[in-house]
């Protein structure tokens, strides 16, 4: 089985910064794609950030110029170091795992984490 345990949340004034990460364990033969994606209350889960296995980036329209995606394949993590943060990013932060490909089963799977706090005070 594949599990995926982020750290880094909190809470930080606005301005502030934050790294979160993510490291995925477990019979990882390889992943397509790593990212993040963020759930506010009463709201439906986003994209925030995602990159590929070759370092394609893809980021939501609200924290480009803000955020930044980065992995490292060989320990199979990925990060996220968020810059100038506003109250509207506050939201729980999941890591994401797509198109794993695993050593015990045939197909490519899609893995989450459990979710991170991060609060952004005004």
């Amino acid at each position: 089985q594949v599990q995926l345990v982020e750290s880094g949340g909190g809470l930080v004034q606005a301005g502030g910064s934050l790294r979160l990460s993510c490291a995925a364990s477990g019979s990882i033969f390889s992943i397509n794609a790593m990212g993040w994606y963020r759930q506010a209350p009463g709201e439906q889960r986003e994209l925030v950030a995602a990159i590929t296995s070759t370092g394609s980036t893809n980021y939501a329209d609200s924290v480009k110029g803000r955020f930044t995606i980065s992995r490292d394949n060989a320990k199979n993590t990925v990060s996220l170091q968020m810059n100038s943060l506003k109250p509207e990013d506050t939201a729980v932060y999941y890591c994401n795992a797509d198109g794993v490909v695993i050593s015990t089963r045939v197909g490519k799977y899609v893995y989450w984490g459990q979710g991170t706090q991060v609060t952004v005070s005004s």
